[in-house]
């Protein structure tokens, strides 16, 4: 295989969570490793009482000192770096992986916001409103923080990933058979 490990970057509602599932029952069982960044996040601003553990979902990376994201997204790059067989999903992993040679830098899109919502309201339970506000709130203020933290940078440039895959058209198994033939697996 030609890539060492891989990167799910993407936007709320787009599928990479999705992939990142039907990828581990695909490549467990070959000894790959797998971090969700959104979990990880999650479970420690809960446990340090950062969010409303009832909604954990709807959280900002506003709630995490600049220390803790440094160290966090550090981190993933040297464990990029140092480890295989690991796949990294989270918002910024294909962003820190510039540069990691035997990364495959997988971005997610959705090109249709009224489809995200969509996902949103089904996944979360919630208003559509409530999905429109999850989603585009986040966004901007998580991408206000990177900008602070790393630069004027778009984080989501198409350039700076190997597979692009727009999700609005693509069904989770069409989406995750492009991803299998990229790393070139049957």
């Amino acid at each position: 295989m030609v890539f060492r490990n891989i990167t799910i970057s993407g936007g709320v509602g787009t599928g990479t969570t999705t992939l990142a599932k039907l990828l581990k029952e695909h490549l467990e069982s070959e000894g790959w490793k797998f971090f969700n960044g959104g979990e990880f996040m999650r479970d420690y601003a809960i446990k340090k009482g950062l969010i409303d553990p009832k909604n954990p979902q709807h959280h900002l990376a506003s709630v995490y000192s600049d220390d803790f994201d440094r160290k966090v997204d550090s981190g993933m790059k040297e464990r990029l770096q140092k480890e295989e067989k690991l796949v990294l999903e989270s918002w910024l992993s294909g962003f820190m992986a510039r540069g990691v040679p035997g990364v495959l830098k997988i971005l997610l899109t959705c090109s249709k916001d009224s489809i995200r919502v969509d996902r949103v309201v089904n996944r979360d339970n919630c208003s559509v409103e409530e999905a429109k506000q999850h989603i585009f709130e986040r966004e901007e203020k998580n991408f206000a923080k990177w900008r602070r933290l790393y630069g004027d940078h778009n984080f989501w440039d198409p350039k700076l990933y190997d597979l692009v895959i727009d999700t609005y058209a693509l069904s989770r198994e069409e989406t995750f058979l492009k991803v299998l033939n990229k790393l070139e697996i049957k």
